[in-house]
C-alpha cells in the first residue's frame, strides 16, 4: 500500500532539524487539510503531541507523520517538499490531482 503522504529528502531534513532544534522529539509531524483558501482548502503542517484513535501514522525516514482520517482523503498521494525561492521558503504540498491548478495556495510554511 502506498503511504498517503510522502516527504522529499529535503523536507525530511528540514522537519527533523526543526524537531531537534525545538526539543520536540516526542512529537509527530501532523499534516492536515483545513477549509478556506482560494481553492477551498489550506494545508497545515506542525509538530503535535496529541494522537487521535483514528489517526493514520506514516513512518518517514525516522520521523512519524500523522494524518487525521478526514484529511487523509484529501492528502492521498501528496508529496511534501521544502522549497526556497524569491517569495521565501517553506513546505509545499504537491498534490497529484492538482495538475494544472494554480498551486499558489498549496504552500504552507
Amino acid at each position: 500500500m502506498t503511504p498517503p503522504v510522502r516527504l522529499t529528502p529535503r523536507a525530511l531534513e528540514i522537519a527533523r532539524g526543526v524537531q531537534l532544534d525545538e526539543g520536540l522529539e516526542d512529537h509527530r509531524l501532523r499534516a492536515r487539510v483545513l477549509g478556506g483558501g482560494c481553492s477551498g482548502f489550506q494545508f497545515d503542517l506542525f509538530f503535535d503531541e496529541d494522537e487521535q484513535p483514528a489517526d493514520v501514522i506514516v513512518p518517514c525516514g525516522g520521523l512519524e507523520v500523522v494524518v487525521d482520517m478526514m484529511s487523509v482523503v484529501y492528502l492521498e498521494g501528496v508529496t511534501i517538499d521544502y522549497v526556497e525561492g524569491l517569495h521565501g521558503a517553506g513546505f509545499k504540498f504537491e498534490l497529484p490531482q492538482a495538475g494544472g491548478a494554480c498551486g499558489g495556495c498549496a504552500a504552507a510554511g
